[in-house]
């Protein structure tokens, strides 16, 4: 039997644990000065940009995400940075031409991005290829991530046939992206046994504590030979976040797996984010039901912001008492819509589905327009067929309905976006600000003129008064 190598660990504090934790509201100045003594840690890679970090930071924190991620690059001198890429989606919710995907795996390349994590919310191996493509051309790590799920579909066989075809078309290392905590500790042995058998690139196992197993998961999945395990530090851990670093530092010190990472030091950067817990709690940043375990992910496969997003969509329609018969819904509504995964977009569009069927009192009697793109193949494959009653009740008998690669009918974008958005380009970056986000970017862009003007007259007045005429 080959010789065990040290456990590694990817830190997800700046990224995954306050998305999950306090809806990405973490600022880059609430980061920047803990990020000395992180870089000194020895984590295999920090996870600090992408996924709904960008939206957050342009729509809410009135930031710019390319400033935060230099800024990071400049204070992490030996950590590998890592990101959450949504491949043809990029950080978006629809799918973009080649062009601007290419152009934004460069970019973040060049702006201190060295692990490019790269998943599809349906695992179309069509929709990864290009970002893949893009990362290793630039000398970036492209890891792709299999976005875990249950259902008939989804064997070992599956999973197995799923990783040869990542390996196979250049990933540097796989990543099982568990986004609702359904891997369970028995089945981590079996599913990374099975990988191992598979391919041979690095294995990295991503999971959330939502239904309370995901330690226990950990621990048989790094015995069964995975290499890399994502964990969050303590103060925003567990709940709806990752396994808490310093557990999973202690849990397999003196081992054969053993971190070598030191826990006085990971003590630190607990304390210095355990204020920004308690003070996220006070105000209600924090919810206190994100930090509980949620059985009902297990019953119902659905991811913890998902079970919030419900929450918040019954009540606004002041309909609460419906909670229970929509999580009853979600099952069925994936089922029609060919068993995908539900990680963002998908999870938003079949929760939104179920939320419609059950209160409209008829099933499919509204249907938005995300549905209708997921029926008419504009999202790419699912692993099962479409429920065939319901895509014709959703999209009529003359619908059109795609079977290629979604992103081979969309044409080169970046020229015309350019054209657009000219007037408020102060870097190469803003344009794809712009192309993710446009209504979003264009208000942020606005407000770093005006704020830039204020200085610039601030700066005069000084200089005014210095120097009276």
């Amino acid at each position: 039997m080959a010789e065990k190598k040290p456990l590694k660990i990817t830190e997800t504090i700046l990224r995954d644990a306050h998305q999950s934790l306090i809806a990405t509201r973490m600022t880059t100045e609430q980061m920047l000065p803990i990020v000395d003594k992180m870089d000194k840690i020895g984590y295999h890679a920090v996870e600090c940009w992408g996924g709904a970090t960008f939206d957050a930071s342009l729509r809410f924190l009135k930031e710019d995400p390319w400033e935060r991620l230099r800024k990071l690059r400049a204070g992490f001198k030996n950590t590998k940075l890592q990101m959450l890429f949504r491949g043809q989606n990029i950080l978006g919710y629809n799918h973009y031409a080649d062009d601007v995907v290419e152009y934004f795996v460069q970019k973040s390349i060049a702006n201190g991005i060295d692990i490019i994590r790269i998943f599809d919310c349906l695992n179309d191996v069509r929709n990864l290829k290009t970002a893949v493509d893009a990362a290793n051309k630039e000398n970036g790590h492209a890891q792709v991530a299999l976005s875990y799920t249950l259902g008939d579909a989804y064997t070992l066989d599956y999973w197995k046939d799923m990783a040869k075809k990542i390996e196979d078309m250049g990933a540097k290392s796989l990543c099982i992206k568990d986004m609702a905590g359904l891997l369970v500790p028995m089945k981590a042995t079996e599913l990374v046994t099975a990988l191992k058998e598979s391919v041979s690139i690095p294995i990295d196992l991503h999971t959330h504590y939502t239904s309370g197993v995901a330690a226990m998961t950990y621990m048989k999945a790094v015995e069964a030979g995975c290499d890399i395990i994502d964990t969050a530090i303590s103060p925003f851990a567990m709940g709806t976040s990752q396994p808490a670093t310093e557990v999973m530092v202690e849990a397999f010190k003196g081992t054969e797996y053993d971190t070598g990472l030191d826990l006085e030091k990971l003590t630190e950067i607990a304390d210095y984010f355990r204020p920004l817990r308690e003070e996220a709690l006070k105000s209600g940043l924090m919810n206190t039901k994100v930090l509980g375990v949620n059985i009902q992910t297990l019953r119902y496969q659905v991811p913890g912001g998902m079970l919030s997003n419900l929450v918040s969509q019954l009540k606004e329609m002041g309909q609460e008492d419906k909670y229970e018969e929509v999580l009853k819904e979600v099952p069925r509504v994936r089922k029609d819509f060919g068993e995908p995964p539900l990680v963002t977009p998908s999870s938003q569009i079949v929760g939104t589905q179920a939320v419609l069927n059950v209160v409209s009192g008829e099933r499919y009697k509204m249907v938005t327009k995300e549905s209708k793109k997921l029926l008419s193949g504009q999202f790419g494959q699912t692993v099962k067929p479409f429920d065939a009653e319901v895509q014709k009740k959703c999209l009529g008998d003359d619908a059109e309905v795609i079977t290629c690669r979604p992103a081979d009918l969309i044409k080169p974008q970046l020229a015309e976006l350019e054209k657009e958005m000219a007037q408020y380009k102060k870097q190469d970056e803003d344009i794809l600000s712009y192309a993710l986000f446009p209504q979003v970017a264009t208000e942020f862009f606005k407000y770093r003129e005006a704020q830039e003007t204020k200085v610039d007259a601030s700066a005069a007045d000084k200089e005014n008064k210095a120097y009276p005429a």
